[in-house]
């Protein structure tokens, strides 16, 4: 029994005295060290035979050396646990990628020839090549997230989608599931394995949107992926090895969520390896005849409304605007003008500008607020929640300003009927 592996000595050890005391046959699986330190599986079967009073007579058995049976199951295990684990990769991955392909209709390139905007594609140009992290700063709405695919479709990365995830529209409780993935059973409702996000990017990009949204606890498994290019599923033990190229973004100023400390300093530099800071609209006025055009395109084709020009008042007029809400409210400004237009020529009202008519009087109180609400969704391209969303600015719950929209009568126009 000295030679038997320590863990399998009481296993082998109480099938042998089970047999000893009620006879019949015996069998066992169980490994063996040798003296030089390999360990060998063995196949053991016996049997005893006992006397009339009980006692055992005879023990009778056989070895076989089982060990590379044993192997070729293990790798038959491993294999049939990677086949399952890609199984469901791809499951997963097809299911993201028909998500992506409907939330990314509407959006389209970077426009414009700005001295601005050319400085930032230069800079888009020279990090892209690279394995780097890159940190996308700049105002709600100025197209942070197309700066991020642009720099994933010039990096060897860009045969793999880019994978996207959006901190502040996760529930705390469920991002750390969400990135790094879970175990069936992992917590209450975990019903199934799902792999994370950091996976479902492995070889490709990962797009961090609102990172200063992340909460603490998992701003700290973050970093440990990072650094050590492996993680742990929810559940699970085990390690997992990952190569994602990770691309971050934020309208905070995060190195002044560094000082306060409600975000971590060393992920902060970590993720700060080459910032890119996307200038708002205002200050790259020279690109507003471009995007003007563009989204009115757009609309054109998607609403079946030709369009031949743009008013030269409407066009002098977006261009004094300072447009808060960039390159997102100006594309909501064309959409509303493209609704209400019933001829070649467009005239574009700007946000608030023809809210209540001169013929109705004073607006009621509802009607100013419903206004109001209906201009802020529209800059906000009708988010609701998470930092920049429609209930922060308004300094509202999100569920009370969902109270109020549905009191009020206020949905969002499809772009087709």
């Amino acid at each position: 029994m000295t030679s038997l592996y320590p863990e399998d000595r009481d296993r082998v050890d109480a099938a042998v005295q089970n047999a000893r005391r009620h006879g019949g046959e015996f069998r066992a699986e169980y490994r063996v060290v040798h003296p030089y330190g390999t360990v060998r599986w063995l196949y053991a079967i016996g049997s005893c035979r006992l006397e009339a009073g009980g006692q055992p007579t005879r023990l009778m058995g056989a070895t076989l050396d089982i060990t590379e049976r044993r192997e070729q199951e293990t790798r038959l295990r491993a294999a049939l646990e990677e086949v399952r684990r890609l199984q469901a990769q791809l499951q997963q991955e097809n299911f993201y990628l028909q998500q992506e392909m409907k939330a990314s209709q509407g959006q389209g390139r970077i426009i414009g020839q700005s001295p601005a905007l050319r400085r930032v594609l230069t800079q888009v140009e020279q990090v892209a090549p690279t394995a780097s992290s890159v940190l996308l700063l700049g105002e709600t709405g100025t197209g942070k997230e197309l700066f991020a695919t642009a720099i994933h479709d010039g990096s060897p990365r860009r045969d793999r989608a880019m994978v996207r995830v959006n901190c502040a529209a996760i529930p705390a409780a469920l991002i750390e599931s969400e990135l790094f993935g879970r175990e069936k059973g992992a917590y209450t409702g975990a019903l199934a394995r799902q792999i994370g996000r950091f996976e479902m990017a492995n070889g490709s990009t990962l797009f961090l949107d609102e990172i200063s949204e992340l909460p603490p606890e998992s701003q700290g498994k973050l970093l440990r992926v990072l650094q050590e290019r492996e993680l742990e599923r929810l559940g699970s033990p085990k390690r997992i090895k990952v190569d994602v190229r990770v691309i971050a973004a934020t309208n905070r100023d995060l190195a002044k969520a560094v000082a306060e400390g409600r975000f971590r300093e060393d992920l902060y530099y970590r993720l700060n390896v080459f910032p890119i800071t996307v200038p708002p609209l205002r200050e790259r006025r020279e690109d507003l005849p471009l995007l003007v055009w563009a989204f009115v395109e757009e609309f054109s084709k998607a609403m079946g409304k030709p369009i031949e020009a743009v008013a030269k008042t409407s066009l002098r007029a977006l261009q004094a605007y300072d447009w808060p809400g960039n390159v997102r409210e100006l594309r909501n400004v064309i959409e509303r003008a493209m609704i209400l237009a019933s001829g070649p020529m467009l005239k574009i009202a700007l946000p608030g500008a023809a809210a209540t008519p001169v013929a109705q009087g004073l607006a009621t109180l509802a009607e100013a607020e419903r206004d109001h609400l209906q201009r802020v969704l529209d800059a906000t391209g009708w988010r609701i929640r998470g930092a920049g969303g429609a209930a922060d600015i308004l300094d509202l719950k999100p569920t009370t300003l969902e109270s109020r929209m549905a009191k009020l009568g206020l949905r969002r126009r499809p772009l087709n009927h």
